[in-house]
């Protein structure tokens, strides 16, 4: 595998993990339009590097949150041995965020079969860019909600979990479906980014998991894969760092709608190479 591509795409994958603009639809829009093939014939591998790539991302995360991070994990947990006491803030915020990751683990095993086959259609991705890119400019319109993250509860975790779900198809994204279905449930722009940066803590860590035993560990990559492997996290944790404290600030004043059309404009260009057989 090349390693000028891996820094690539964990660039692009840092830039685009936590912004409301599908990082799996670039990780496959990029290549396309490129003509790289670093993975022919090897879907397992090419899965497993999307997966490393998010691995990257999670650590940029969890060293950009870090405070927030440890309190959850260490609340979470330590309300297991204080189970006559009332939850604090943290270990209910913590425990919550687990409960919305379980719909997107019963879709991803009992899908996943479907959902690869649907990463071969760059088309179809186009049209999830743009038609939930419209979905998240309606609903941050529609909603000037002022609920904060202490608000969290049981049904939120249930709805911003099923849309999370919805992200396992390219180009839905998953913050921007959860930055969508949480201004749909009344919480600001600041507290819907951070929810969405939270929830993939869990999620991401459950698919790296499971795709390091599905392609058996370290010794299933290839030893010629294996620098691309490291230096396309690398990008991507430090990229992915840099994002989150760009995007806090950033919705702090100003709405979603740029993203939409950063999407929508994605999107057209996609299809028109299709049509045109340009691509």
């Amino acid at each position: 595998m090349s390693v000028l591509h891996a820094i690539l795409l964990g660039i692009a994958q840092g830039l685009t993990e936590f912004l409301p603009v599908s990082s799996s639809g670039h990780l496959q829009i990029i290549p396309w339009l490129a003509g790289w093939d670093d993975f022919e014939g090897r879907d397992d591998l090419k899965r497993a590097f999307d997966v490393a790539l998010h691995l990257g991302t999670l650590l940029g995360l969890a060293a950009c949150l870090r405070r927030e991070v440890v309190a959850l994990l260490r609340e979470g947990v330590g309300a297991t041995a204080r189970r006559h006491r009332p939850l604090s803030i943290e270990a209910r915020l913590g425990w919550l965020l687990v409960l919305a990751t379980v719909p997107a683990g019963v879709v991803g095993v009992g899908l996943g079969s479907v959902i690869d086959e649907a990463d071969d259609h760059v088309w179809l991705t186009a049209v999830m860019l743009a038609g939930f890119g419209v979905l998240l400019w309606w609903a941050d319109r529609r909603r000037e909600g002022g609920r904060e993250m202490g608000g969290f509860g049981v049904g939120d975790a249930l709805a911003l979990g099923l849309a999370q779900a919805c992200s396992l198809q390219p180009g839905v994204s998953r913050s921007g479906v959860i930055m969508t279905a949480g201004r749909l449930r009344g919480f600001d722009r600041e507290a819907a980014t951070r929810l969405a940066m939270l929830m993939s803590l869990p999620v991401i860590a459950g698919a790296g998991l499971y795709s390091f035993i599905d392609i058996g560990g370290w010794a299933g990559i290839p030893a010629d894969a294996r620098a691309g492997f490291l230096w396309g996290t690398v990008a991507s944790a430090v990229t992915g760092f840099a994002t989150v404290k760009g995007l806090l600030a950033l919705v702090r004043r100003h709405s979603f709608g740029p993203f939409a059309l950063y999407r929508v404009m994605v999107a057209a260009t996609v299809l028109t190479l299709i049509a045109a057989s340009v691509r």
